[in-house]
């Protein structure tokens, strides 16, 4: 858990709107950066490292889709310059379930091994479910298995999906106030969009979670204290759909012909109080808290801290 208290001097208020301080009608958001805190993070887990001795992470990747290459690189190079142990699975595209969940199954009997990261979404013809549930709970760091993903419904977080728990750092460094704040999420995935509405829910914040088949969107929006937008549509959020004095925090990242956009409309700056850049603001974040939440199986599985008793 990030140690490090946020900066009490990036909330300069003139009103306050619904829980959230606005600094009036002519709004100029603070960028909540992601960089910066995702460096503390990082310092902090290969301080944890060096402590704990060493910490291995293994990925297993199946097919070779460029971004996902890309993707788990990052991870490796983050591992690596946290003096973490990191293990880098590629396997074709051809292999049988069967095959991947031995392969699964080799890396939860590995001692040296204490978070594993399946790559998904899975190539056509492999079951993504079975492959995250053949995960020992106690080293999915990716908190996607359905025990993890049952201790959060249920209000004792084990492995939270690192995404979210990188945007809940973000609005606590900004001191962005959830008790009673009435919180909208626009996107139901398991990786975000739930885990995300569930945190929220936790720190006393009125969630509503919107998504593809909701009607009349900005009628949700317009009434968010704080709004979270992982829909992977570009610009799908407006500056008409967000209330004065908002945090706004854009998990999506889309290519176009103009290049990477995010979910909300940039100039969402303008009434905003809060807003996440793309790129910039979340992304950082998420590969930061998946080494901690690596260094936080490595504890779990040298019993310094306690894991629900499925593991016996």
């Amino acid at each position: 858990m990030l140690r490090s208290s946020a900066n009490s001097g990036l909330v300069l208020a003139t009103q306050r709107l619904g829980g959230i301080t606005s600094r009036g009608t002519n709004l100029s958001a603070t960028l909540m950066k992601g960089g910066p805190l995702a460096e503390r993070v990082r310092a902090e887990v290969a301080d944890d490292v060096r402590e704990l001795g060493q910490v291995g992470l293994a990925t297993v990747q199946v097919g070779e889709d460029p971004a996902s290459t890309i993707y788990i690189r990052r991870k490796h190079e983050a591992a690596d310059e946290a003096g973490m142990h990191s293990v880098d699975r590629k396997l074709p595209a051809s292999i049988s379930q069967e095959e991947l969940v031995e392969e699964v199954a080799a890396l939860n009997a590995d001692d040296g091994i204490d978070g594993i990261l399946v790559q998904l979404p899975l190539p056509r013809g492999l079951d993504d479910a079975a492959a995250v549930t053949a995960i020992d709970p106690v080293k999915d760091v990716d908190g996607v298995h359905p025990f993890n993903a049952g201790e959060l419904y249920l209000g004792r977080p084990t492995h939270v999906p690192a995404t979210p728990l990188g945007i809940m750092a973000l609005l606590d460094e900004h001191r962005v106030p959830l008790d009673g704040a009435r919180a909208v999420v626009i996107g139901r995935s398991d990786i975000v969009g739930k885990p995300i509405a569930h945190l929220l829910l936790q720190a006393h914040a009125t969630v509503t979670i919107c998504h593809s088949h909701t009607d009349d969107l900005a009628r949700q929006t317009l009434d968010a204290d704080v709004l979270v937008v992982a829909a992977g549509v570009p610009e799908i959020v407006t500056t008409d759909m967000v209330k004065s004095g908002a945090a706004v925090v854009d998990v999506g990242i889309n290519r176009t012909e103009s290049g990477l956009v995010g979910d909300v409309d940039p100039d969402v700056a303008k009434v905003a109080a809060f807003l996440t850049p793309v790129p910039g603001g979340v992304g950082p974040m998420t590969i930061a808290m998946l080494l901690e939440n690596t260094v936080r199986a490595a504890r779990f599985r040298r019993g310094l801290l306690a894991f629900p008793g499925i593991r016996g």
